[in-house]
């Protein structure tokens, strides 16, 4: 079992949902958390204006997505978020990163299932 996170440029989480969907489904054991985080990497942030003068923000929003999936669907996941993620055909600064972490137990708090069931 593995634990994908991406963090991805907000506008794109349709996108990302529509490629998991079209590969993965209920029957294939995945499940998906989204949170709204703010970071910083290459992108840039945006420039506000406070009393007349730009400021650029440190921060950048971004959303996170978690997804638990069996070791064979690991692949599949990643691509999928690559072609709802990227922008254009080479993509750009900001469009964000993957990581892939060991899932070392999940369990299902209602029926106390473990392992790639409980995925």
């Amino acid at each position: 079992m593995k634990l994908v996170i991406a963090v991805i440029r907000p506008e794109v989480l349709d996108a990302v949902q529509y490629q998991l969907q079209a590969v993965l489904d209920e029957g294939d054991n995945y499940r998906l958390t989204v949170f709204s985080v703010d970071g910083h990497g290459r992108a840039l942030g945006e420039i506000e204006y406070f009393r007349g003068q730009p400021v650029r923000q440190r921060m950048v929003r971004r959303t996170q997505i978690e997804i638990a999936v069996n070791d064979e669907y690991v692949e599949r996941t990643i691509d999928a978020i690559l072609r709802g993620a990227r922008t254009g055909d080479k993509g750009e600064v900001g469009d964000g990163k993957i990581f892939v972490v060991p899932l070392h137990e999940c369990i299902r708090i209602r029926t106390g299932e473990r392992g790639g069931d409980a995925v």
